[in-house]
């Protein structure tokens, strides 16, 4: 299949890229600097591209089979989730590309009920309230969009894989501990590529 990955050089967006490569998808690895990527690959095609420009979005969808974003920023406010992945919905419609994957995160939509006090009220409600609300705009434009999406939100991510993880969990959910490594967001993210379980539904992800 051939992909293209937007936010292909953050820590999700790498693990998906070496993923998929050995599951021999063909990758467009999408980043404004799509150097960073030290992996060497004969199905790999970097593309500096910034998800701002509807001219370089368009460009890095055409002729794909699906889209993963994984976009991600240090700054801790502004909209480069959210306008980022109105311009990739556009393109995917504009060149006829319909399977969406999108990563958001745990604590939006109904799966606010699954965060504690720590994530409700001093992360998302003080220290990561700009990002938390680019997320919710985010899955906003991705569920208005008549694509075949999946959202898919994670947890915190962590470095260290466990042997399994839950996932597709609804809000009464107990016993999560909030986090999840992101190779394993990677492995489910494109274990959506062939799978319709979750196909216009948000399922989460946690240890």
């Amino acid at each position: 299949m051939k992909i293209t990955v937007f936010g292909a050089t953050g820590t999700i967006g790498s693990h998906i890229v070496e993923q998929a490569l050995a599951q021999g998808h063909d990758v467009r690895a999408v980043a404004r600097r799509p150097e960073a990527l030290a992996l060497k690959h004969e199905n790999l095609t970097r593309v500096a591209a910034d998800v701002l420009s509807t001219q370089d979005v368009a460009a890095a969808v055409a002729g794909s089979d699906a889209v993963l974003i994984c976009l991600g920023s240090k700054k801790l406010t502004g909209r480069l989730r959210s306008e980022g992945t109105r311009n990739v919905v556009q393109a995917m419609k504009a060149h006829g590309v319909s399977r969406l994957i999108c990563q958001t995160t745990l604590g939006a939509g109904s799966s606010r009920e699954n965060l504690n006090f720590y994530w409700k009220h001093l992360m998302f409600g003080l220290l990561l309230r700009g990002v938390y609300k680019d997320h919710l705009l985010q899955e906003t434009l991705v569920q208005d969009s008549a694509l075949d999406w999946t959202i898919v939100r994670p947890a915190a991510f962590v470095d260290t894989p466990r042997d399994a993880y839950k996932h597709g969990f609804g809000a009464t959910e107990t016993g999560l501990s909030l986090t999840i490594a992101r190779s394993d967001v990677a492995k489910f993210m494109l274990a959506q590529l062939g799978n319709g379980d979750y196909l216009h539904k948000t399922p989460g992800l946690s240890y």
